[in-house]
């Protein structure tokens, strides 16, 4: 499974690159905020909206922690979808925002 730590994606948000983010957290820790961008799609509903999803498109996947977004890459992979973890998840997103 590839991963990707949370330096890399602001660089990438920074260049404005095409990104396709996935966040696979519950409604009401999204209400706390979101990476730029990403659409929601909570890891238990992945398998029910597997259709809003493009296989032509490289996806990085989004938790908390690092975990569902893990499970949820394993997953997806064996659909055929090119996926990346996001290492740490949103702690570690919120913590490098804080020392830009």
């Amino acid at each position: 499974m590839k991963t990707m730590e949370t330096t890399q994606l602001l660089d990438l948000l920074d260049a404005n690159e095409d990104l396709y983010i996935i966040d696979v957290r519950e409604e009401d820790e999204v209400a706390h905020g979101m990476i730029p961008g990403a659409k929601h799609i909570a890891l238990g509903t992945i398998p029910e909206r597997l259709e809003e999803l493009d296989v032509e498109k490289p996806y990085i996947i989004v938790c908390k922690a690092g975990a569902r977004s893990a499970n949820a890459c394993a997953y997806l992979e064996a659909q055929g979808f090119d996926v990346t973890n996001l290492e740490g998840g949103m702690l570690a997103y919120d913590g490098e925002l804080e020392f830009k």
